[in-house]
């Protein structure tokens, strides 16, 4: 017991010691002076997790078509204002692309590029919605680990970066991470529409593919910085590169498993044909690419790295 307290008291003292290094600027903004409102909400997000399915388990699906295509247009929105303003102050700035330093003065353009990241991480409470939604559906098989991981690991740690390096080389994966948001949420918004329009979205997993390439490039912006001594905080970047390397190993399963492997049904039952459609012990293909396709459309989370 004596050692939990000392352990205790040593979190505290250095989250103290941590609280005189932060960013100034940001701490009166809302939801900045404590890590309480996001840890609240954090914790009520993954309550949902446990109550939701339980309370919708002898319920109706709940059909919400026109609240997804306002939400998902909505996310469109936001992250392109995102995009832009990372871009813009990012240029205005004279930023680098390789190596960046945090400026914590009160110029205009390092300002602007706070302010753009500090609704980066907004958006990454927002998309708790993304799970609330699924579970109204009674979408739960699209609730992986991989969706809650990403959804419940990210609004955290961006406070985290909002904190003590809101702007220099954040601006970078954020600004990649916006960029890939409105396609990703622009497809939700059209496939909310319907049959008819989602014939047309063929481009699904190419959406997955883009956040793999952005993990790879994650890894090497940082290891880059790291190599070069690029004066931004070091933990940040080891941080970021062991944050990457799991998406890129759950985002890679995923990929294998929705579109790569091959069901050891079809390769050790005997077929049949039904209508045309091959069938292994009653099971056909097309139930099979159909399945893939709704894990895809949910299980495919957007997962945005902190600063590469």
């Amino acid at each position: 017991m004596e050692a939990v307290t000392h352990f205790m008291n040593d979190s505290l003292d250095f989250y103290r010691w941590s609280l005189t290094i932060a960013d100034k600027r940001v701490e009166k903004w809302p939801m900045m002076s404590s890590p309480a409102p996001t840890l609240v909400i954090s914790c009520l997000y993954l309550l949902f997790l446990w109550a939701g399915p339980k309370y919708m388990q002898n319920r109706e699906p709940f059909q919400l078509r026109k609240t997804l295509i306002v939400y998902n247009f909505s996310m469109v929105i936001l992250n392109f204002y995102i995009a832009k303003e990372l871009l813009l102050g990012a240029r205005a700035a004279g930023y680098s692309y390789l190596c960046q330093p945090v400026n914590y003065s009160n110029d205009v353009n390092e300002v602007r590029i706070a302010s753009a990241l500090w609704w980066y991480y907004i958006s990454k409470g927002v998309e708790y919605l993304d799970t609330v939604f699924f579970i109204l559906r009674k979408k739960f098989n699209q609730v992986s680990f991989l969706h809650v991981y990403h959804h419940c690991t990210m609004f955290i740690l961006w406070w985290i970066g909002i904190k003590w390096v809101p702007g220099g080389q954040s601006f970078f994966g954020a600004g990649i991470n916006s960029s890939i948001h409105v396609l990703m949420y622009g497809y939700y918004g059209l496939a909310a529409f319907g049959p008819k329009i989602q014939k047309f979205l063929w481009w699904k997993k190419y959406l997955t593919i883009i956040q793999m390439i952005q993990f790879h490039v994650t890894i090497g912006h940082a290891g880059y910085s790291l190599y070069t001594g690029c004066p931004f905080p070091a933990w940040m970047q080891w941080a970021l590169i062991g944050y990457a390397v799991t998406f890129i190993i759950l985002f890679g399963n995923f990929y294998y498993q929705t579109y790569r492997r091959t069901p050891r049904s079809a390769h050790k039952a005997t077929k049949t044909v039904t209508n045309g459609v091959s069938v292994t012990n009653g099971y056909s293909k097309l139930e099979e690419v159909k399945q893939k396709e709704a894990r895809v459309s949910g299980a495919w989370p957007d997962c945005p790295n902190l600063g590469g």
